[in-house]
């Protein structure tokens, strides 16, 4: 089944901004310091793309629910090593 034009631009923009988190989340791994992140932001940003990612279930929008899922995933870790590493 070929790709229409909103999916593909859908499935690149969920490719940059996922794999945008990496650099963070492998920081934060091998470092343990998350000083300079804020756990106010990270909590909120989380629950951000929790919802979309409950959004893009309920719409059936593949793009919207790859991309959530791995950057919920990525945004969590961050999100746990900030909260046992204060």
């Amino acid at each position: 089944m070929p790709l229409n034009l909103a999916d593909t631009v859908g499935y690149a923009a969920a490719v940059l901004t996922t794999v945008a988190f990496f650099p963070q989340v492998l920081k934060s791994w091998r470092t343990r310091d998350l000083s300079g992140v804020s756990l106010t932001m990270y909590g909120l940003f989380t629950a951000g793309v929790a919802l979309w990612l409950s959004y893009g279930v309920l719409l059936g929008t593949w793009p919207i629910i790859i991309a959530n899922g791995v950057t919920l995933a990525l945004a969590s870790v961050v999100l746990i090593l900030k909260m046992k590493h204060r």
